[in-house]
């Protein structure tokens, strides 16, 4: 039975012309999903939490090609405005309680809108990381899936806005010495958010178990005793092809979702406190 769905939509004839469209959709939250190859054409295929098909009666064709329902229509909204689109309609309220915006990009006519039952009021962060700073600690060990990673996270850092010389990568030999790490950069007060990323592969011995325990509860020990938020980034496989998948393949980029989730959180961390402070 049905277990996804997908519109394919063909922007142009190179790689070059989707790209506005997958830098400002990741940069709204959009996951990496599954890219393809066959003969001259080339697919990326984005994911998000959740999707559905509307099947409408109306006179004529909706003015858009896709909707987009957001959490937050004017953090969406701001983001846009960093890229290069056509606005179809600036965002505005619409006449049954939703909040909305329509561009173009890269041919695509998208509309962002957040739903009157979204809107509930409560504290969300946001993937805006200008003037915030993040380190990212990376394990040597299994390089070759550790560098994949963290050319997502960064990549997801500098779509939400995070400046060059406000991103630090800390290198540590392996996987178990991240905690340690992590938390040295976090007593030290001087970033937002800390991303941790790694790679342990299963063996035929014990070692995987006990470095894999070591390091979830390390890495949420520091956050929860230094208060910073750090982003799971660590994979966890059973095979080196589960990695791969896993490090911008068939199950996305899980660096680029730590950089998004150290983003978020970072957000999340500082209008907690605001919400609490206004509190009488």
């Amino acid at each position: 039975m049905i277990r996804n769905i997908v519109v394919p939509r063909v922007l142009g004839k190179s790689q070059e012309d989707l790209q506005p469209a997958l830098d400002l959709l990741r940069s709204l939250g959009a996951s990496p999903g599954r890219e393809w190859h066959a003969g001259a054409a080339h697919g990326f295929q984005l994911a998000a939490q959740g999707g559905a098909v509307e099947l409408i009666a109306a006179a004529s064709a909706p003015p858009t090609d896709i909707t987009i329902e957001v959490s937050d229509a004017d953090a969406a909204w701001e983001i846009v405005q960093r890229h290069k689109v056509k606005v179809l309609q600036a965002l505005t309220d619409t006449a049954y309680g939703a909040r909305l915006f329509a561009i173009v990009v890269s041919g695509l006519r998208l509309a962002f809108i957040t739903c009157a039952h979204q809107r509930d009021n409560g504290v969300e962060g946001s993937l805006q990381a200008q003037g915030k700073r993040f380190a990212i600690v990376v394990a040597r060990f299994n390089s070759f899936i550790t560098q994949r990673l963290l050319e997502g996270a960064l990549q997801a850092l500098r779509q939400s806005g995070a400046a060059r010389d406000d991103i630090t990568i800390v290198h540590v030999p392996g996987c178990f010495e991240i905690p340690s790490a992590s938390r040295q950069l976090a007593k030290s007060s001087e970033y937002d958010a800390i991303v941790c990323i790694g790679c342990l592969l299963r063996g035929d011995t014990l070692h995987y178990d006990v470095i894999a325990n070591e390091v979830t509860r390390g890495i949420g020990q520091s956050a929860q005793e230094t208060g910073v938020p750090h982003a799971f980034g660590v994979l966890t496989c059973d095979t080196l092809e589960q990695a791969i998948d896993r490090a911008g393949l068939k199950a996305g980029n899980k660096g680029y979702e730590a950089g998004l989730a150290a983003v978020e959180m970072a957000s999340l961390h500082d209008k907690v406190a605001a919400h609490t402070a206004s509190k009488p």
